[in-house]
């Protein structure tokens, strides 16, 4: 095992034991999720990154189950050292709603029946999808993600946080995807997702007591994806014209060509890992993907808060660079800060997981903590100037912190009180925390930059700084620990 990645890792279940009401207005009683994460959570709990999984994904996105042949689907960039660095984040990623490695779906006992749910299953959207995840972030006590990063099916999911939920990451990365499904897109899932209804196997979704599975319909389903994932180049590039097995073309029915050989055999080994219902109700909740509100892109990312970088891949036709320009310029007509990347590769649509040098590379430098809005706390405790000392005292003790900004009562700055203040207090046996407190405090914004900070902390031996706008109203606060932890 390479020492660079997060080593043997088990997948964790999450109970939500309420009913859960979906777009639809049906409702799912006691859903589990199934997720892993990787690294830990920092005591400010403002570390977190999710990562959204595509449309055949699962929780699974790094290091190694035991037995395992080969790592989780983003083994490439998570891991120490590397961009998404288990050592720096905390990496969580969960099988999404409606699937079948963990996460109730389809396939998952119906409380109502006693058997699978089957085609009883409510149809689901990626925006439940994203719900479900909001209540699993809401269960590990993060207030805010760092980031949240996907690619294809979970770069959707991607931009759907950061429209329902605008005010839970700082950052986001949607990456070879689209805001609206187009009708080349839901043209082939339709074509699946009929060759899996024409399997009399498939059984109007209830085969699990069957003994037998529609295994040829969803065969086919991945086949025809599959085609959608690669590059004319590159199977080209991979196979050409090259015959399978064999000197000359048969003149038969019978399979010739290398191309033929790998469709079957990512068709065969498909079926073995995937529930052909949970592919149905997934590739329908693709289909049914709209950002637009009014016909408009511009309006439905009228609310995002988060910084954004798009990725693109330049030979992926299934999700093509138009689409992602597209987001760019919604983003901007709204005054998003956003920035767009393409990937070069003759991949296609795959090159998001198999890139490794310039995911790595476009990740690294926009994840990392360039200005204070990046790394600062924004759930920052305050106290008022007439406050006396011991209130300070307990004040810090109850939020472990040193510093305590005091404000007014429209929380501007005034001061600082820090815990060597409260030391003199003692010293000098003084109750009143304005005899005590900083008043010419040193501060900064949210926009300045991590580097010219770090400076002014060494210059004046500061161990925090109070963050504010244009208006002293505090925002948050950043700590030397924090610029430690970034700069080792």
């Amino acid at each position: 095992m390479d020492k660079d990645s997060v080593g043997i890792v088990e997948t964790k279940y999450f109970n939500i034991e309420e009913p859960f009401e979906l777009e639809s207005g049906k409702s799912l009683e006691n859903i589990t999720v199934a997720y892993e994460t990787y690294g830990e959570l920092n005591k400010e709990k403002n570390n977190a990154i999710l990562i959204c999984h595509a449309l055949t994904g699962d929780a699974h996105a790094a290091g190694w189950h035991e037995g395992d042949k080969k790592p989780g689907w983003w083994e490439i960039i998570i891991g120490p050292g590397k961009v998404l660095d288990s050592e720096k984040y905390f990496i969580i990623c969960s099988n999404v709603l409606g699937g079948c490695k963990g996460t109730t779906g389809p396939n998952s006992i119906n409380p109502e029946t006693g058997h699978e749910y089957g085609l009883d299953f409510p149809v689901i959207t990626i925006k439940d999808m994203v719900d479900v995840q909001k209540a699993l972030v809401d269960s590990l006590g993060i207030g805010k993600l760092y980031a949240v990063i996907g690619g294809s099916m979970g770069g959707m999911q991607v931009l759907q946080w950061m429209v329902s939920y605008p005010e839970m990451m700082k950052k986001a990365v949607p990456i070879a995807t689209s805001a609206i499904s187009s009708p080349q897109q839901i043209a082939f899932n339709e074509v699946g997702r009929q060759s899996i209804f024409s399997d009399p196997n498939w059984n109007e979704g209830n085969y699990y007591s069957t003994g037998k599975i529609p295994k040829n319909g969803l065969s086919v389903a991945r086949m025809i994806a599959h085609i959608t994932y690669l590059s004319d180049e590159s199977m080209y590039i991979k196979f050409g014209r090259d015959l399978q097995d064999k000197e000359e073309i048969s003149y038969d029915l019978s399979l010739d060509f290398q191309v033929e050989s790998y469709l079957h055999h990512q068709g065969e080994s498909f079926v073995k890992r995937f529930d052909a219902n949970s592919y149905l109700y997934i590739t329908k909740a693709v289909d049914l993907f709209d950002l637009s509100v009014n016909n408009s892109l511009i309006d439905g990312f009228k609310d995002v808060q988060a910084k954004v970088e798009v990725i693109s891949v330049d030979s992926d036709w299934l999700y093509p660079t138009e689409q992602s320009r597209e987001i760019v310029a919604a983003l901007n007509a709204n005054d998003i800060e956003v920035s767009f990347s393409e990937i070069k590769s003759n991949y296609g649509h795959d090159a998001f997981l198999l890139e490794k040098g310039q995911l790595n590379y476009l990740l690294a430098k926009f994840l990392s903590g360039s200005i204070v809005e990046d790394l600062m706390i924004s759930d920052v405790a305050t106290i008022k100037e007439d406050a006396n000392v011991k209130h300070a005292a307990k004040l810090m003790l109850d939020k472990n912190v040193t510093h305590l900004p005091v404000v007014t009562d429209d929380n501007k700055l005034i001061g600082i009180v820090t815990s060597w203040d409260l030391s003199k207090s003692i010293a000098t046996n003084c109750e009143n925390l304005k005899d005590i407190m900083t008043t010419t405090v040193k501060f900064c914004h949210a926009s300045d930059s991590i580097e010219d900070i770090a400076r002014m902390m060494r210059k004046f031996e500061i161990s925090c700084l109070p963050v504010v706008d244009d208006d002293f109203v505090v925002e948050g606060v950043i700590t030397i620990d924090q610029l430690n932890n970034l700069f080792s």
